[in-house]
């Protein structure tokens, strides 16, 4: 049986997009996760993007559906002549690195933060991640699904075939590259602790950061699945940072989400540090002449007045390489990126203070933003929340309504666009006082008379809304977040 991909995606409602492939798990048969997977290999066999003899590398995170899904992705490599390097489990930018490093393609299982009832498969290039001009391209491959899958779409017996033996390099080269490049015993003498919870990468932080010298403490590993968003954190989570923090007194606490290619990153107190002002820190740590963030991100990136360029995009790591590529095509020296989330990503090659060289690495990566973080605290003989005070005053905050159709969002965001200033300002009514300013990059974000901002839009993965605002103090900010959600939260009563 022949199919296009975007048949596949209408039938199965597992949506492709900036993340790559998505939906619950009951959705990702191992038909659908076959058929993903061939129309990427395929797209690239087709542009000459592969050389014999074929190789793809793949890894996964720890939900319980990722093996399964890991046997189906390696059986589509397979049946077009690839042979399959498993990277087991291990971090989104662990794989995607060994893919650069090796010039082969890389595949990663993984539903990120989102809950373990969905997952998904992210798909890169040997040169890196899918850019958004890549998507009209796998959406219209045509597939050959074999006739070996049962009613629901599971892969029959006879046709399962078991991964070959973890490929060790994949993990140990991703915690080699910042073991090389920075100075032995950079945190000699500073406690760490690793809140593991269930992310993939917890163990190689640990392994990282007792290299570089630092008391490692591991603590809160679970084998339970555990959906950790680092851009809207759980209570439950903010609540175990105040509790490490007065149990082992650390010099910071560090995780990251599911798949670990996004950061979280504690001051002493226990208060967990946004991923769009630690971005900051690493580019500045790094020496960025060019910048790159979503619209989303804190405006503290304009107003420490340290980078040549700072460009804004739409939310999505492919935006942000897009313009980060441009920018090194310019003859930029030093060109990085960062997300909202903490994703921090770099388009050249960058030197690490005190330290050597790193090859590029443009897909999301945590320990850089954590070392960024870690380092220049160090380096100016500050602790973490002395280093965060040095700052501009501008704190942003985040979070979502689940189980948000897509649809009512987007429909609802455009009647506010359309609707004019008159319209928004009824919206926001008693928060930021009237509009000055809409942006509509992403979604809807409004600047108020106050100063302040509200940015809405649909996630791009799951059925959510979500909500950021920016102000002069975090615990205004926080309010406008739920204000402004308690608001749209009435658009689905």
């Amino acid at each position: 049986m022949k199919i296009r991909i975007d048949e596949v995606m209408a039938q199965s409602g597992v949506r492709f997009g900036t993340s790559g492939a998505r939906g619950l798990v009951s959705a990702m048969t191992d038909r659908v996760c076959y058929a993903y997977t061939r129309g990427f290999l395929q797209m690239l066999l087709e542009r000459g993007a592969v050389q014999r003899p074929y190789r793809v590398a793949v890894a996964g995170d720890r939900r319980p559906s990722t093996p399964r899904i890991m046997a189906a992705v390696a059986k589509a490599a397979r049946d077009l002549d690839f042979e399959v390097v498993n990277g087991g489990l291990v971090p989104s930018p662990a794989v995607a690195l060994f893919g650069l490093q090796e010039q082969m393609a890389s595949i990663m299982v993984t539903g990120s933060h989102i809950p373990d009832d969905r997952n998904g498969i992210k798909f890169n290039k040997p040169t890196g991640e899918l850019l958004k001009s890549d998507e009209s391209a796998l959406m219209s491959q045509q597939v050959e699904i074999p006739d070996q899958f049962d009613a629901q779409g599971a892969l029959l017996p006879a046709a399962t075939q078991e991964l070959p033996r973890v490929n060790s390099a994949v993990a140990s080269r991703y915690v080699e590259r910042w073991v090389k490049a920075v100075k032995r015993d950079a945190l000699q003498g500073k406690r760490i602790v690793v809140y593991g919870h269930s992310a993939v990468g917890r163990e190689y932080l640990a392994e990282v950061y007792e290299k570089l010298g630092a008391e490692v403490i591991k603590a809160e590993w679970s084998e339970r699945f555990i959906s950790v968003d680092t851009e809207a954190i759980r209570p439950e989570d903010a609540a175990i940072a105040l509790q490490l923090a007065e149990r082992y007194r650390p010099f910071a606490i560090v995780s990251t989400d599911g798949d670990s290619d996004r950061p979280l990153i504690s001051d002493e107190r226990g208060n967990w540090l946004r991923g769009d002002v630690i971005g900051v820190v690493a580019a500045r740590w790094l020496g960025a002449d060019v910048v790159v963030t979503p619209v989303s991100s804190n405006t503290v990136v304009e107003k420490v007045g340290c980078f040549k360029q700072v460009r804004r995009t739409q939310i999505g790591s492919p935006y942000v390489i897009s313009a980060m590529d441009e920018a090194v095509s310019e003859g930029y020296s030093c060109v990085v990126g960062y997300e909202a989330n903490g994703g921090f990503l770099t388009a050249t090659a960058t030197f690490v203070p005190q330290g050597s060289t790193l090859s590029p690495l443009p897909t999301r990566d945590p320990i850089v933003v954590q070392l960024g973080v870690l380092l220049s605290a160090v380096q100016q003989q500050k602790s973490v929340a002395e280093l965060m005070k040095a700052l501009p005053a501008r704190y942003t905050a985040s979070d979502r309504l689940t189980k948000f159709a897509t649809e009512i969002s987007q429909a609802k965001i455009a009647e506010l666009v359309q609707g004019g200033n008159a319209t928004i300002d009824a919206l926001t009514q008693g928060l930021i006082g009237k509009t000055v300013r809409v942006d509509t990059t992403d979604g809807l974000r409004v600047t108020g008379e106050t100063g302040d901002t509200i940015h809405l839009r649909p996630s791009g993965n799951a059925p959510e809304l979500r909500c950021y605002a920016e102000s002069s103090s975090a615990e205004h900010a926080w309010q406008l977040t739920q204000k402004m959600l308690e608001k749209c939260r009435s658009w689905i009563v």
